[in-house]
């Protein structure tokens, strides 16, 4: 359906959110907490756009369960899976896959293990890379229900390691990845190896695209995140959301104007400032332009 912010204002608000920690329950995995809000947004015609570190297997899944039906970018900004009628023409340098226009950022899986590999004699020890878990172990380091985690280790763009190591020798062991040519970003329970992607890059080349294909539609962009690997579409979006965590201090950014920090954690902290930001009242306003969303 189209916006009724296109339809009322030319406009349109896209909202890229984070998954585990900030629409999901960081414990639970559970999002029955922003449920009204998410269905009230989509009612509207305003897109919810997942920007995750999960993968396209868990993805396919978990959008049904949350009622989405529109884009979506995996594993940190490596790709961006867009379904066919969200734009009008076929995106810039993408690729017809599995059902979706594919733009992808990172190269596949395979390569980032074989670097692993070359540095695991001597700091294999300090790691436990997904690649080598068991489903079990897998289940026990993310908690998710055993059919979830075997979606979440069907990766295909980047290697997530599990850090067994002191804070001193992570912080070398990631300057020694950067310099072999990846960009290793911290999450909430992983430190995530691959190429020169993140949310942000990602976030910003499928609000160009939706800008080029809707050339008199004034787009602006809310970006929700708790953790560290969420800074960089938290620094590009007009605004930016951190999301509270039970587990750790909201990440450090650089921006000041723009910038919500939610009181309430994950699902309904992303509910309280969602509410305050893109309120009921914007669609049934007489105003030439919604302010809220500015």
């Amino acid at each position: 359906m189209q916006s009724e912010l296109i339809s009322k204002y030319n406009r349109q608000v896209l909202i890229f959110t984070d998954l585990d920690g900030t629409l999901l329950d960081h414990y639970s995995y559970e999002h029955e907490d922003a449920k009204a809000c998410m269905e009230r947004l989509l009612g509207h015609g305003i897109p919810i756009i997942p920007n995750t570190s999960k993968t396209f297997a868990e993805l396919i899944t978990l959008r049904k369960r949350l009622g989405l039906n529109g884009p979506f970018i995996v594993e940190n900004g490596a790709a961006i899976f867009i379904n066919k009628n969200f734009l009008p023409e076929k995106p810039k340098g993408a690729v017809w896959q599995d059902g979706f226009w594919v733009k992808s950022f990172s190269s596949k899986r395979n390569y980032w293990l074989g670097l692993i590999k070359k540095i695991s004699p001597e700091h294999g020890h300090l790691f436990e890379s997904f690649a080598n878990m068991s489903l079990e172990r897998i289940v026990e380091t993310t908690g998710l229900e055993e059919s979830d985690a075997l979606l979440s280790s069907q990766r295909q763009f980047g290697e997530p390691l599990l850090w067994k190591g002191t804070e001193e020798q992570l912080e070398s062991f990631i300057l020694m990845l950067r310099r072999l040519g990846a960009h290793p970003v911290k999450g909430g329970r992983f430190l995530h190896v691959g190429g020169d992607c993140n949310k942000g890059i990602a976030l910003t080349w499928l609000l160009k695209e939706y800008q080029r294909q809707h050339r008199n539609v004034t787009v602006s962009t809310i970006a929700l995140g708790d953790g560290k690997n969420d800074v960089a579409m938290l620094e590009i979006a007009d605004t930016a959301v951190r999301i509270a965590s039970p587990v750790h201090e909201p990440p450090e950014l650089e921006r000041t104007l723009k910038l919500y920090t939610s009181n309430k954690l994950g699902p309904k902290g992303w509910t309280e400032v969602l509410d305050q930001l893109i309120p009921e009242s914007v669609f049934f306003s007489s105003s030439k332009t919604p302010d809220k969303t500015t």
